[in-house]
């Protein structure tokens, strides 16, 4: 398996914006962390200092799943990442807490991903606001969730084409 670090320069769709806010301040990242109540991943940072939120590349655009999700038995999208800034018509972390209260999300849960009916979020409920957050699939739609991965790290890692499930 790839290092982290390697994933990097093939993570972002850079024929796209979409998505992308100014460049990321360590000043930026501190009202987040305030704003959010909570300490963001390492391994987040580090690909939101490469690029601020965006389109992700086809061949990082899925998760597989272990049991059935209610997008596919097999898979969850992840065609893009919620940056960290206010660029005008732009989602961005910062509109957690609002898009949590309007969809029925959990609290402790800042989205990085999704489109209202679904969303893949940072899960803080078992390790409190400033621990390493697990990775969740949330459908706002049947009220359902699934655990991913113990932290971001592992679900980057994690990351494939969906491509991979087209024929199956």
């Amino acid at each position: 398996m790839a290092h982290f670090e390697d994933l990097q320069p093939s993570f972002w769709d850079t024929s796209s914006d979409y998505g992308v806010q100014p460049p990321l301040t360590d000043r930026a990242v501190a009202e987040a962390e305030q704003l959010l109540n909570v300490t963001l991943p390492d391994s987040l940072l580090d690909l939101l200092r490469a690029q601020n939120g965006g389109r992700v590349s086809d061949s990082r655009n899925a998760f597989p799943v272990s049991r059935p999700a209610s997008w596919s038995p097999d898979h969850v999208p992840f065609d893009s990442v919620m940056g960290i800034g206010r660029r005008q018509r732009m989602l961005s972390m910062l509109d957690s807490p609002y898009l949590v209260e309007e969809w029925g999300l959990p609290a402790a849960v800042v989205l990085i991903s999704g489109d209202g009916h679904y969303w893949i979020g940072l899960d803080y409920r078992s390790c409190g606001r400033h621990g390493e957050p697990s990775v969740a699939w949330l459908d706002a739609e049947d009220n359902s969730e699934l655990a991913l991965t113990p932290n971001f790290h592992f679900f980057i890692k994690g990351l494939t084409s969906a491509r991979e499930f087209e024929n199956e």
